[in-house]
């Protein structure tokens, strides 16, 4: 049998029973304490959540505030935020994690295109040369070489870097970084 230690995981497994009621989307933001809801970085009408479940380490999604299910829903100023915070996530992403090549995209339409969530969010998914290697193919496992509290350190700085950030936030405090855009 192979085995993969995950020591940090022992957090997720031993955690308080956390029911979401209604959309996950819809309640994260409300709660106070933005790292433990893994919102790294907001703006005026959008937000950044990392992925609880990432592909890679960084994998996050830019949601915007309005329960809507398509792009085509948002009025074109939350649509123009939407824009400018995935381009904002890019910049923090290549600014502290360095990644040879990024993936987005949405899950438009439901099961039928992969989505389980009908709350639209974009998937901004780091990825490094050699990142799909043998696990995936030979052992049907993916191994993600990084725990999501390291990775929430690693955005948070590099949102806090961004020009664009008109609150650095505390990270340790719980506070995401607030960015906000000229239109």
């Amino acid at each position: 049998m192979d085995r993969i230690f995950a020591p940090w995981r022992i957090e997720w497994v031993e955690r308080d029973a956390d029911p979401i009621d209604g959309c996950p989307f819809c309640v994260l933001p409300e709660r106070e304490d933005a790292r433990e809801a893994r919102i790294v970085a907001r703006s005026e009408r959008n937000y950044v959540l990392l992925n609880n479940a990432p592909y890679n380490p960084g994998h996050a999604m830019v949601v915007p505030d309005a329960h809507v299910e398509d792009p085509t829903d948002l009025d074109d100023a939350t649509l123009l935020d939407h824009t400018k915070l995935k381009a904002a996530t890019l910049a923090a992403l290549r600014r502290d994690l360095d990644p040879d090549g990024v993936n987005t995209g949405q899950n438009l339409g439901g099961d039928a295109a992969g989505g389980s969530i009908d709350h639209l969010h974009t998937h901004v998914v780091p990825r490094w040369s050699g990142d799909t290697n043998f696990m995936p193919v030979t052992g049907d496992t993916k191994v993600i070489v990084e725990a999501i509290e390291r990775t929430y350190d690693h955005l948070h700085a590099g949102f806090a870097a961004d020009e664009n950030a008109v609150d650095s936030g505390d990270a340790d405090g719980g506070d995401a970084v607030e960015l906000a855009f000229d239109v």
